[in-house]
């Protein structure tokens, strides 16, 4: 896909290149391609490629501006030794199927790398890219600054990828108290000579709001590039964080396929946890571009606002937040969203930027019916109470002898309630983060002692069910605590600031 340009506008035109060091629309919105699903990947030789080869062909359609070489060097660099399983993201069979019913279940494990959660997967990829974009079209050679608001797993992925990586710094904002204590450690004890980390008083939706806020302050930008610097973001609102993980999808058909599970052009139905919209948006990218999908289950929390959307067709951000045990998905502004929209509408970026404006102004938007039409015609989905997602886990485990997080829960959880797609000849479960990460959270649904400590709770969950928890886990309790910086909402420009006078 050669061209690039905002979800809300055609004014800027660009590559693949641009659009990654770039991060976000110099309007706000998303950068998309009116070429995708021109080409095809033939799902027929699936079986007989490994990973590192599907994602050479994925990434090559994609971002077709990056030479065969380039790709296979960001592959390679990615993907070898960084995953625990030579899978990369391996695929579990379930012994029973959550609906009961007779089409089989599997597990998509993708949290095989560095920091133990599904966006490693791109994040490990990021760097790579971003380091072969040189520089932007029309500027001076320049230093980039990675900023980027998680809600728990983002953040310590990107800080993996990006730490001392040559002419770049990042920043990552996190919402105070409202990530695990296993995730806030993550990220508070980052080596690295380029890394900064911030705890926001605030929410997720209130830091991404002000990321996007920062990113689009001309002034702090024009401070910024006098210092040779310029901002790109590692969240999946940059194109070269959602395009790796369109790969997984295709992966795991590939082993559905060398398994004898499914045939060339058999339909699967995919159920996706996420809160961002970003997971599952990579499934809509792999069926634009020929994966044969039977449907895409959204599997939300207790904020729900995905799923009212998928039944009304008005999003509605104007609701109480919840903290739940499943933090990644405690969002109210679902960004990637925005590019489905753009997707489902025809490309009618005047709709969307109307939509935008209508979310930013009034809390809230409803799309025309058409365009909802179009939108349950491959999306359906659910959400889970805390209840429900500790049930799900017991569930689990007592069915199957599987150990799952609360985030896998929740799309555990929907399969329950949904019945299998028709013509779906296997269901996938996206399981988004090992269930270590949060062993409190799973030994309590377990019935398990589960003591005030995560570490000492990943003991007893690793006795109980004869699992071990990743080795990178495990250590944080001995790492030393580098960041324990806390600011306002207003003042993260300025955090911002103070961090690339360091680089």
């Amino acid at each position: 896909m050669g061209t690039y340009h905002s979800t809300r506008s055609r004014t800027l035109a660009c590559s693949s290149k641009d659009a990654i060091r770039r991060g976000l629309a110099p309007d706000g919105g998303l950068f998309v391609s009116d070429e995708l699903g021109e080409k095809k990947l033939d799902v027929a030789g699936l079986a007989d490629l490994s990973y590192h080869q599907i994602a050479r062909t994925v990434l090559g359609l994609l971002l077709d501006d990056y030479t065969d070489a380039e790709v296979a060097a960001c592959v390679d660099e990615a993907y070898t030794g960084t995953f625990a399983s030579p899978e990369v993201t391996p695929l579990v069979g379930l012994d029973h199927a959550p609906d009961g019913g007779d089409v089989p279940t599997y597990v998509l494990e993708l949290f095989h790398g560095p920091t133990s959660a599904f966006k490693d997967v791109a994040l490990q990829m990021l760097p790579r890219l971003m380091a072969r974009t040189g520089t932007a079209e029309g500027e001076a050679a320049q230093k980039i600054m990675i900023v980027t608001a998680t809600s728990g797993d983002t953040g310590k992925a990107a800080l993996a990828g990006f730490a001392d990586a040559p002419g770049t710094g990042i920043t990552v904002f996190y919402p105070e108290g409202k990530v695990s204590r296993v995730q806030e450690l993550q990220m508070s004890t980052q080596e690295g000579g380029n890394v900064a980390v911030c705890g926001v008083r605030g929410n997720f939706d209130d830091a991404q709001s002000a990321v996007k806020r920062i990113f689009g302050d001309r002034e702090l930008a024009k401070r910024l590039a006098e210092r040779g610097v310029v901002l790109s973001s590692a969240n999946s609102i940059n194109v070269g964080r959602l395009v790796p993980q369109v790969v997984y999808y295709f992966a795991a058909y590939a082993q559905l396929l060398r398994s004898g599970a499914i045939q060339p052009g058999d339909a699967v139905e995919f159920c996706v946890p996420t809160g961002n919209f970003g997971d599952i948006l990579a499934g809509y990218y792999a069926q634009r571009l020929g994966l044969p999908v039977a449907r895409l289950d959204v599997a939300s929390d207790r904020n729900n606002v995905l799923i009212d959307f998928l039944k009304t067709g008005a999003y509605d951000r104007r609701r109480e937040f919840f903290t739940t045990t499943s933090p990644s998905m405690d969002i109210l502004i679902s960004s990637n969203l925005e590019r489905m929209l753009y997707y489902v509408s025809g490309g009618d970026e005047a709709l969307v930027a109307s939509l935008m404006a209508d979310l930013s102004n009034e809390g809230c938007y409803q799309v025309p019916e058409e365009l909802h039409q179009g939108i349950r015609a491959l999306f359906d989905g659910g959400w889970a109470s805390e209840e429900q997602v500790a049930s799900a886990i017991k569930h689990c485990w007592d069915e199957n002898g599987y150990v799952i997080d609360p985030h896998t829960a929740c799309g555990f959880h929907v399969l329950e309630e949904l019945s299998a797609a028709e013509g779906a000849r296997a269901r996938v479960l996206l399981s988004t983060a090992s269930p270590y990460k949060f062993p409190r959270a799973v030994a309590g649904a377990l019935g398990l002692d589960a003591p005030a400590d995560d570490f000492a709770c990943m003991d007893v969950l690793a006795r109980a069910t004869g699992t071990v928890p990743p080795r990178q886990l495990a250590e944080l309790s001995e790492k030393p605590v580098r960041f324990a910086d806390v600011e306002d909402i207003d003042q993260l420009g300025a955090y911002v600031e103070q961090a690339a006078a360091r680089l």
